[in-house]
């Protein structure tokens, strides 16, 4: 089809294969014709590296993440609470919980949650692991150490939300820690897991080098621990919730200027989430329990006590109540809060 000199839009897949993709988009644009290009590809650092070269100042990107909790339900409800699914959490408390267990368990790669058979669950996010593990990363390591990476996959799974040890990690897998960072940055370049780096003001006191790392998509996750819709223990899942409040978070943040941090000190003292928003603080604690009254744990008064930021959150299953210590107002809020309308602009 044909456009002629009338304005219209050109979408192109797969741009990827094109070889010298940037300065063939770049040729397109110059030629300054009345068409709007969407250009979509898997992605590859490669590619991304030479659109930036060639088209600075004339694009803008979109990353598309896997299917977020909300456009989960509202496709599990045939989208009847479109646009009022605050009230519809509100209203059907076990409904809600019931989403969001099978979503802690099978995450939000869409093609999985399109399926309703746990068969085929299963080999869809077998195939999209193997795809990624035995395509991408084998060109992009130029098939050295692929089992390497795989494993460390499955290490950082097991090891969701807590600080990364380097050396231990690079013993297990058997490359040396220059490498292994190395597999760590294709990992998060390929958007399997983002590590969120220490809040810290004293390092003499405070856990300050290594980051925490947390998965895209929890299926994912749960399927290189061999867990895919097989977790129901209340530790595991807390991990997976702790991910799943820690992904939300980072999205109501983007392009907001603000970062995401953790807080540990070496006396132990842990704060899962530290929301910086310049000069202040919002500190995150993450609860998989349904909580019959307030309660402040150790960690989160330090953490009050040392930093006495104007709020702190505590996210879990049903609790909403506010108490104050000193001059910090703590809310303790449901989960799906986070998906209230108002949150991002009262409360991030």
């Amino acid at each position: 089809m044909e456009f002629g000199k009338k304005p219209g839009f050109v979408f192109i897949d797969e741009i990827q294969r094109k070889e010298n993709a940037g300065l063939f988009l770049k040729g397109l644009y110059d030629l300054n014709l009345p068409y709007k290009f969407i250009v979509s590809g898997s992605g590859s650092l490669e590619l991304k590296k030479n659109i930036h070269e060639s088209l600075t100042g004339r694009k803008r990107l979109f990353e598309l993440n896997p299917v977020a909790f909300d456009e989960f339900v509202d496709f599990k409800t045939d989208y009847r609470y479109e646009n009022k699914l605050f009230d519809f959490f509100i209203l059907e408390k076990e409904k809600t919980l019931n989403f969001l267990n099978e979503y802690l368990n099978f995450g939000g790669y869409p093609r999985v949650v399109l399926e309703n058979e746990l068969v085929e669950k299963n080999k869809l996010i077998s195939e999209i692991f193997r795809s990624y593990i035995e395509k991408d990363i084998a060109y992009l390591l130029k098939i050295e150490k692929v089992d390497a990476f795989s494993m460390l996959v499955k290490i950082l799974a097991s090891q969701t939300g807590k600080i990364i040890n380097y050396s231990k990690i690079a013993k297990q897998t058997g490359v040396s820690t220059a490498t292994l960072k190395n597999y760590l940055w294709y990992a998060e370049k390929t958007f399997v897991v983002e590590t969120i780096s220490p809040y810290f003001t004293n390092p003499l006191k405070e856990i300050t080098k290594s980051p925490a790392v947390y998965f895209y998509d929890l299926g994912l996750r749960n399927f290189s621990l061999g867990l895919f819709g097989n977790i129901n223990n209340s530790n595991e899942l807390g991990f997976v919730f702790q991910n799943f409040i820690g992904n939300i978070l980072r999205e109501k943040i983007k392009w907001s200027g603000k970062s995401i941090h953790f807080w540990r000190t070496l006396d132990k003292a842990e704060v899962d989430f530290v929301v910086n928003k310049g000069r202040e603080t919002l500190p995150v604690e993450i609860k998989y329990s349904s909580l019959i009254k307030p309660k402040i744990e150790k960690s989160l008064r330090s953490f009050i006590q040392k930093y006495n930021p104007e709020e702190a959150l505590v996210i879990n299953l049903d609790l909403e109540e506010e108490i104050k210590i000193g001059n910090t107002t703590v809310k303790f809020l449901p989960f799906y809060f986070l998906f209230k309308d108002s949150f991002s602009k009262s409360i991030l």
